[in-house]
């Protein structure tokens, strides 16, 4: 029977290039291919200008310190290479764009040096920013489908309520009749909040959270949640409610208005607050979207007073279910009540009895001779 050798390693297992550009810039570009990149122990020592040996002892501890795990990042491929005057296969190791990193962040090298000052310069634009991008790939390259993916997470962004508002405040702001403190200026914000929900689904922001907010559905009816479970604050949230679809129609429509009126403010034109309204039943109109004319027929009040009470509902039902831990202590108490069962069902073994209870055997062995003296000799003294 034929064994299952390794595949030949394939002709696109991705690259990673470590150097450094004329104005001393370390800049790493890494070609993937099925989201990572392969490499063998000894490309790891060319691209890090270390030894083999060195690399070894670094991936033996990543492993056994549990930073990685091998099943993950380890796969072997069929290569051929020159051994001497032949050609011959073997099957070699090779290791993963993760493994890669973690032993970029070990290695005692100057590469491995100019690897770490990359990577912290990355890691602290992440923590500084909330993002870290590659410019000039994304430039470059285009990105591909990862383009695709950051510009819809820059929508959904772009879209969440916080940021949105904040955007429309700033650019709102400038009308000459604004006053963040006036009755008319929540009025404004509200009317522009459900005038895009409307745009996006044909609800406004309460009649999705009234109609939707249900206890007996899975999670609520809730799509999305801030944290690992819903909670009291996810409930009132209209786009919460909203299917992949929906979300993704909010999104667009949330950026490009917000594009359109960044264009119009920057005209620098006196603007009232109902000339903005006009502005944003234009773009609708523009991009055939339907126009809400009027408050919608549930109000606020009424949407998150059902909404509250539903998460009330929802919760009671969820605290009746056994949690985790009564299942496992509802488990351990079968499993000896079993035991019990089974240890008055198996036969009894006769006891042995104690040492203390058992006879000491008599010595049969039969006392030593006494030796007969002979009677002295005459002339002899006794």
């Amino acid at each position: 029977m034929a064994k299952n050798l390794p595949a030949p390693l394939p002709d696109d297992a991705g690259e990673f290039l470590l150097y450094q550009t004329e104005d001393g810039q370390t800049r790493i570009d890494v070609r993937v291919a099925e989201e990572t990149v392969w490499l063998t122990q000894r490309d790891m020592a060319e691209l890090f200008q270390t030894s083999v040996p060195n690399v070894n002892q670094h991936l033996k501890a990543i492993y056994e310190e549990g930073e990685l795990q091998p099943e993950a990042t380890i796969k072997k491929y069929l290569i051929v290479r020159a051994e001497g005057q032949r050609q011959v296969s073997r099957q070699i190791d090779h290791y993963s764009l993760d493994a890669i990193i973690a032993v970029g962040y070990r290695v005692r090298s100057h590469r491995g040096t100019q690897f770490r000052i990359w990577a912290t310069a990355r890691l602290r634009e992440y923590l500084v920013k909330g993002f870290a991008m590659d410019d000039r790939r994304l430039k470059q390259a285009g990105g591909g489908d990862y383009f695709e993916e950051l510009l819809a997470r820059i929508r959904d962004i772009r879209s969440s309520e916080r940021v949105f508002w904040r955007k429309v405040l700033d650019i709102y702001a400038t009308s000459i009749d604004y006053d963040p403190k006036a009755e008319t200026s929540l009025l404004f914000f509200k009317t522009v909040q459900n005038k895009m929900h409307w745009a996006a689904h044909g609800h406004t922001a309460a009649e999705i959270v009234h109609k939707r907010a249900d206890a007996k559905q899975p999670n609520m009816g809730l799509t999305s949640w801030s944290g690992d479970k819903p909670r009291k604050t996810d409930v009132s949230i209209a786009k919460n409610y909203l299917s992949a679809d929906e979300i993704d129609a909010l999104n667009r429509i949330v950026t490009a208005y917000l594009e359109f009126a960044e264009l119009q403010a920057m005209n620098r034109q006196a603007m009232h607050m109902a000339d903005w309204i006009s502005k944003l039943d234009d773009f609708l109109k523009l991009s055939d979207r339907s126009i809400l004319k009027d408050a919608g027929r549930i109000s606020h009040e009424a949407a998150k007073g059902k909404a509250e009470a539903q998460y009330e509902t929802y919760r009671a039902q969820l605290a009746a279910l056994p949690q985790p831990v009564d299942e496992d202590f509802d488990k351990t108490l079968d499993e000896l009540k079993q035991i019990e069962q089974e240890a008055k069902k198996a036969p009894k073994k006769p006891t042995k009895k104690k040492a203390a209870d058992k006879k000491p055997k008599e010595d049969k062995k039969k006392p030593p001779k006494r030796k007969k003296r002979k009677p002295p000799r005459s002339g002899e003294e006794s």
